[in-house]
């Protein structure tokens, strides 16, 4: 196989250099340190009486208080289905509200046929990639984590990963999986101590560290060149022409 001489000298004739932005370390650091504590909104995917899904999400807001967090719930009682009421909802208003406040988010769904349940996705759904100039997940960073009444399984937690990756959340390496939720609670609906709620220590350690790492620098972490070239007038204008919303004169959709 022929390898071509380093340096390269065939230039890179397809990039736009006015858009390029050469990552270095001095722009990676945050231009203002934040004072306020890591903000931390936690879902989870349950509605019962008795949801482990609840309990698992409690222990977690519990860990992140401890290690320094702020930290908010949403509760999905109430919560209209996706696109069966408009997004001035009440309950949608506030689940948006909170994720813009939120600098890192915890994702807990119990498995239910073999995968989250219907009250995460809703939950999920809810948030959009852009509310105008606002992007509530964008950014932040995301612990997932399930649990289930069998033997231990990864699919929710797998889904609940592309999701987050979906939404452009910086998702962590770690994730939580209780298996048979019902042994691993007590009556109160505090988790038991051993292996499994070791995990949930190690996986709220390492999202507060990550958000810790990236929150005051997340907008330039995940700024992205195409982005930067759609923001340009002239690519809106004609991003626009193309999908309906304007009409643009026949010399810019002849290029």
């Amino acid at each position: 196989m022929d390898k071509p001489h380093q340096p390269f000298a065939d230039g890179l004739p397809n990039l736009s250099e006015a858009h390029v932005e050469l990552p270095t370390a001095e722009r990676v650091q945050a231009s203002t340190p934040l004072a306020h504590a890591p903000r931390f909104l936690i879902l989870y995917g349950s509605l019962r009486e008795r949801s482990f899904s609840r309990f698992l999400a409690y222990e977690a807001a519990r860990l992140l208080e401890a290690m320094g967090g702020e930290l908010r719930i949403f509760h999905a009682h109430g919560l209209p289905l996706p696109d069966d009421t408009t997004a001035d909802h009440p309950k949608v208003r506030e689940l948006r509200e909170l994720s813009v406040w939120s600098e890192g988010q915890v994702w807990v769904s119990p498995e239910r046929h073999g995968n989250l349940t219907g009250v995460m996705k809703s939950q999920i759904d809810w948030l959009p990639l852009s509310e105008g100039s606002v992007r509530p997940t964008q950014g932040r960073t995301l612990a997932v984590m399930q649990v289930s009444g069998g033997s231990q399984s990864f699919n929710a937690v797998n889904s609940l990963r592309v999701l987050g990756r979906w939404m452009r959340m910086i998702t962590i390496p770690n994730q939580s999986s209780v298996p048979m939720a019902y042994k691993e609670f007590d009556e109160a609906g505090r988790m038991r101590p051993g292996p499994l709620y070791d995990r949930v220590v190690d996986v709220c350690e390492e999202l507060m560290k990550f958000t810790l790492l990236t929150r005051g620098r997340a907008d330039y972490l995940v700024d992205r060149y195409s982005e930067r070239k759609e923001r340009e007038p002239d690519r809106l204008k004609a991003i626009a022409a193309d999908v309906g919303f304007v009409r643009a004169p026949s010399s810019e959709l002849a290029s």
